[in-house]
């Protein structure tokens, strides 16, 4: 009778789903549009190789210390001299104001002066250009002093990157994979919209007068979320590769699982929330504070441990941190299942599904009939 039952509305919902144009929309192309967005907002379009950094020279008082400095920070690739490389003091301060230059170098007004400012816009300080240059400069400062007194460094740094996934992995994949992990995330958050809408318009009612089980119906809504969802990695990662060059080293394996385990549990959120959501303007707003608390914590467009060490607590607990570190496990870093780490993802993920579909499923069961709508 159950199997019965849940087969009856599986294809019931199907059915909807391919009548319902908007579905295909905020599932399947919208996503594309969010993610190409993001992509080229985040992205960059570019590599390291290609920063650059507008600078000019303050140097009011030339001497052979500040043509010294002058012809060596000239010398550095990254810096990218402005038009009029020498400027005064006050131009060059508005040219920061104004944004034009990221940076204004002060030169020492008298030769041995071991003073050299810069000049920043406070607004961008803490920017990534405004380190760079802070840190370029004060290593070219340290290598001029050793230089002067004929000292020779004894240590030096040497860096090697090592990773799981393909030698020419960028940034780009790592946010291209967390965009698909938020997509098919927000798919099942957003998803269950058509339970609120049958509340609506008093289909519910109707429906909980009849034998079926509510939980078996949450369930078919949730099986059809997880074929729409094969439908967006598909596309998404077409779109990826074809349009943005991204680098895949499947593991298919864990990319199955990781997909399974995160279409289940957003599906469940989604599920919950429409158990105590009387309209569909209450679900929205619950799915959307849901989405966007996870979006910019759970490792989408950086790693978590950039984050302050304080707020790195809150990612550890979000079923999203561990959905999008499954999904590039299986896109790009292919480490495999045998990794503790991604079934301690995994378990934290499946907690979060069970807890949230026995909820909803025990809120649909205690209300009464008259209290659907």
């Amino acid at each position: 009778m159950a199997i019965k039952q849940f087969t009856s509305m599986f294809n019931a919902q199907i059915k909807m789903m391919f009548r319902e144009k908007q579905v295909w929309f905020w599932n399947v192309f919208f996503p594309v549009i969010l993610m190409v967005l993001f992509m080229i907002i985040f992205g960059g379009g570019g590599s390291s190789d290609n920063f650059k950094a507008k600078v000019a020279f303050v140097d009011a008082v030339p001497n052979a210390s500040s043509k010294l400095l002058f012809d060596g920070l000239g010398q550095i690739p990254v810096f990218d001299l402005n038009d009029d490389q020498i400027v005064t003091l006050e131009e060059g301060k508005r040219l920061v104001e104004k944004n034009d230059i990221s940076a204004l170098i002060v030169l020492p007004e008298k030769e041995g002066a071991s003073e050299v400012q810069l000049i920043v816009n406070r607004e961008h300080e803490q920017g990534a250009t405004t380190q760079a240059v802070s840190s370029i400069l004060d290593t070219f400062i340290q290598q001029a002093n050793l230089a002067v007194v004929g000292a020779n460094p004894t240590y030096t740094i040497s860096m090697e990157s090592v990773t799981s996934a393909s030698e020419d992995t960028e940034y780009q994949d790592f946010l291209f994979t967390g965009m698909i992990g938020l997509s098919v995330a927000q798919g099942g958050l957003f998803g269950m919209v058509n339970i609120v809408d049958m509340r609506k318009n008093g289909l519910l009612k109707r429906f909980r007068m009849t034998p079926a089980r509510m939980g078996l119906f949450g369930l078919a809504s949730m099986l059809v979320r997880f074929l729409l969802g094969i439908v967006q990695v598909i596309i998404l990662a077409l779109v990826g590769v074809l349009f943005f060059g991204a680098n895949l080293n499947l593991n298919v394996l864990s990319l199955v699982i990781a997909f399974f385990a995160g279409t289940l549990v957003f599906n469940a959120m989604g599920y919950l929330f429409s158990s105590f959501s009387k309209t569909i303007e209450s679900y929205m707003g619950l799915a959307n504070i849901a989405s966007m608390l996870m979006m910019f914590l759970s490792g989408i467009f950086f790693p978590v441990e950039s984050l302050p060490e304080w707020l790195q607590v809150v990612p550890k607990i979000l079923p999203l941190t561990y959905f999008v570190e499954g999904m590039r496990d299986g896109l790009i870093y292919a480490n495999g299942v045998l990794s503790s780490t991604f079934w301690t993802g995994m378990g934290i993920m499946a907690l979060w599904g069970v807890f949230c579909f026995v909820l909803a499923s025990k809120i649909y069961q205690t209300k009464s009939i008259a209290a659907t709508r």
